[in-house]
């Protein structure tokens, strides 16, 4: 008996070995290999020379850009995150609704997901939006959403917004989940559809809100391919994003301990809010299966 246990467990071990060494070799160790990076002044070609934490203070106090860069992201991730998951829940609630032709909408709202983060995309929609561009022409407007810094950041925020397709496909199945006998109770007490809205639809799928927050600030955080693309992080440095500043420190100027240091700060950046939204998180996000929030 002992040696079937033994087998079976090496079995399972055996069955889960390709994430191990996928996690091993391609997560972990370019994680610890970064950090070693960011300690060093390491350029392109291997030559390298340890200097300790001099990338980190060359960061804070002699590089205005990386502050710069910070507070573009930060706008960028107040502007994505909350867009992109409203029109996610408004199109998974129309998706929810019982309607002639209703899959075939369904595959149509998620497609911008698959596109959408592309370069050509990313180049189309630099097109769409120049000065004389299909945007303009459309609405009869002469506006310089590349241009101009008060509109080149909002510009580059909808790229992101418009692959919502993820976010929803989430909220839809959350949606699925409602139990229709809290909607039939709240019909009987005389509640409204916004007031069913708020005390029932919204609890119920806070869950999968705190999850498609998390991922959507991970995504946008990471983003630089409709900055580098669209506007190459201007004008003026207005759409410098953070995953844009460390791709060309990194590979434009050669200076890839600096730009792992600045991986690391982003990574820090992400582990704070993160850490302050899971915090807050039992104060609003609702779990049934404890009859009531969580904590």
């Amino acid at each position: 008996m002992r040696r079937k246990k033994i087998q079976k467990e090496w079995q399972g071990y055996l069955y889960i070995l390709p994430w191990i060494l996928g996690f091993l070799l391609l997560q972990l160790y370019p994680l610890v290999r970064s950090f070693a990076y960011s300690l060093t002044d390491i350029k392109l070609g291997g030559s390298y020379q340890f200097t300790g934490l001099d990338n980190y203070i060359r960061m804070f106090k002699k590089d205005a850009d990386f502050w710069g860069s910070m507070g573009v992201t930060l706008k960028y991730i107040l502007m994505v995150v909350p867009g992109k998951l409203v029109f996610a829940l408004i199109v998974a609630m129309i998706l929810n609704m019982k309607m002639k032709g209703i899959r075939f909408f369904r595959t149509l709202y998620y497609l911008p997901s698959i596109l959408g983060g592309s370069v050509a995309i990313s180049a189309l929609w630099r097109v769409m939006f120049m000065k004389n561009g299909i945007i303009n022409n459309l609405f009869g407007i002469s506006v310089n959403w590349l241009g101009d810094p008060k509109y080149a950041l909002f510009t580059i925020s909808l790229i992101e917004i418009w692959q919502f397709g993820s976010s929803m496909v989430l909220f839809f199945a959350a949606l699925k989940q409602v139990p229709a006998d809290l909607y039939e109770a709240a019909r009987v007490d005389g509640s409204g559809k916004i007031r069913m809205f708020f005390k029932i639809t919204l609890p119920m799928i806070s869950p999968i809100i705190l999850f498609n927050i998390i991922m959507q600030i991970i995504n946008a955080l990471q983003n630089y391919t409709s900055a580098y693309v669209v506007t190459g992080g201007g004008p003026i440095k207005s759409t410098n994003l953070m995953g844009l500043k460390i791709y060309k420190d990194a590979f434009s100027r050669s200076d890839l301990g600096y730009a792992s240091a600045e991986s690391w700060i982003l990574f820090l950046v992400l582990v704070g809010i993160t850490g302050i939204i899971f915090v807050t998180s039992k104060y609003w996000v609702f779990y049934g299966d404890d009859g009531g929030k969580q904590g």
